[in-house]
């Protein structure tokens, strides 16, 4: 079974602004709550672009889970897109775009993923994974407003759904 989560508000800060806070691979532990204990493994500095590698490692109900993604879409200043290659999800495709307007940046995340183990996936992700990955996203949008100046949302909440 496949999900979609969503997200969409704006920021103050100019689409310039915006790009360089989203494609500095130092901003991924800032906008990840504390409890993950996010620790990026990838040794020196990453320069973020086409087929750029990210490894890292989260902490997920006390587990060390190690994480690794592809950007298969760079388009500066106005989207790309990550894919999981190996952690713990059967797919993770992570769309992010940046929308000059009137107001600031329009952000919208759209993500799609799958869990593993088919059989008891659905039940995981009701009583589990949706909430974290809402609890997630909700906390990257409080650090992303406080980074780059909150305007308003333009989705009310974070939103999941099945596909």
């Amino acid at each position: 079974m496949y999900y979609e989560l969503t997200d969409h508000f704006i920021v103050r800060a100019g689409v310039e602004q915006t790009w360089a806070f989203f494609s500095d691979a130092r901003n991924l532990p800032r906008i990840t709550p504390p409890w993950l204990k996010f620790t990026v493994d990838t040794p020196g500095d990453i320069r973020l672009g086409q087929d750029s590698l990210i490894e890292y490692t989260i902490r997920w109900l006390g587990v060390g889970l190690k994480w690794k993604t592809r950007i298969i879409d760079w388009s500066p200043p106005r989207q790309f897109i990550d894919i999981q290659l190996r952690g713990p999800y059967a797919l993770w495709h992570h769309q992010h775009v940046f929308e000059p307007s009137d107001a600031g940046v329009i952000c919208r995340d759209r993500v799609i993923y799958k869990l593993p183990v088919a059989p008891v996936a659905p039940l995981v992700h009701a009583l589990i994974v949706k909430k974290q990955l809402t609890e997630i996203f909700r906390f990257r949008r409080k650090v992303i407003a406080k980074e780059l100046g909150w305007v308003r949302a333009v989705q009310e909440d974070v939103w999941v759904e099945k596909l």
